[in-house]
């Protein structure tokens, strides 16, 4: 018998309330032997976007087999399907809410069920708490060995965030702030293959010129950067210190990245 597949939690509970111990409880009951990995639970209340950033960042490293069960699921309750996936050798449980999205998007082999089969939930399912009462025991029997197909019936299509697009000209791109993380690094949506193709680019954000490097040590004190994170994308950063505390920085702020 082999080793039980990992499950991987990535909500917006926090860990001041009971919400991820109750996640974490039920798959528990489900399957005794599951090794839980607690990518995150700090991710800002109901910010589907950032979730699926932090999921599209994370999953490449993940084991394979690995059970990625995601809530952050604003709508939990309404017509959002609760869906299963298998995708690349992980799978993945949740809402259908944009939240796996670009981990699907990438994906060369995807296999989608919306979960209808009750007898894989608990058996009483509040209208605000899908994690505990229909993800978390999802999870538990995946993990046990219950293939994808048990959970329900298959679907093609999965909603796609609407996730903020970059305007290109053949100087520049335009793009924008998506999320600053705890050191104050305001992680953007410009890809990392466009700025490589220019690497004496320039970039620009509001009346700042930015200094593009390659790490974060090569920035002077003081000095506002720009760097390719490890999530590939271009970031604005201040050495040891938050640039968006000391900038005022913010989500949605444009950044343009000429040559």
């Amino acid at each position: 018998m082999g080793t039980t597949p990992l499950i991987a939690l990535v909500t917006d509970f926090g860990t001041t309330d009971w919400y991820a111990a109750c996640v974490k409880s039920v798959i528990w009951s489900v399957c005794p032997t599951a090794r839980l990995l607690d990518l995150t639970h700090e991710i800002p209340p109901h910010d589907v976007l950032v979730g699926a950033l932090t999921l599209s960042s994370v999953v490449p490293w993940l084991p394979q087999k690995t059970i990625c069960v995601g809530v952050v699921d604003p709508g939990v309750g309404t017509n959002r399907a609760p869906i299963a996936a298998s995708a690349d050798g992980r799978f993945f449980v949740g809402p259908d809410n944009g939240l796996f999205s670009k981990v699907f998007d990438r994906a060369e082999h995807l296999t989608i069920v919306r979960l209808t089969q009750r007898r894989y939930w608990q058996s009483q399912v509040s209208s605000t708490f899908h994690g505990r009462d229909i993800f978390a025991p999802v999870a538990g029997h995946l993990a046990r060995g219950r293939a994808l197909h048990l959970f329900g019936s298959s679907v093609k299509t999965y909603r796609r965030l609407s996730w903020p697009s970059f305007q290109q000209t053949s100087t520049s791109v335009r793009g924008a702030v998506l999320h600053v993380d705890r050191f104050g690094n305001a992680i953007t949506n410009i890809p990392e293959q466009l700025v490589a193709r220019h690497p004496d680019g320039r970039v620009r954000c509001g009346p700042r010129k930015v200094r593009l490097v390659s790490t974060y040590g090569a920035g002077r004190v003081g000095e506002l950067i720009a760097v390719i994170g490890s999530h590939g994308y271009l970031e604005l950063a201040l050495r040891e210190r938050s640039a968006a505390a000391r900038y005022r920085i913010t989500r949605g702020d444009a950044v343009e990245f000429r040559w």
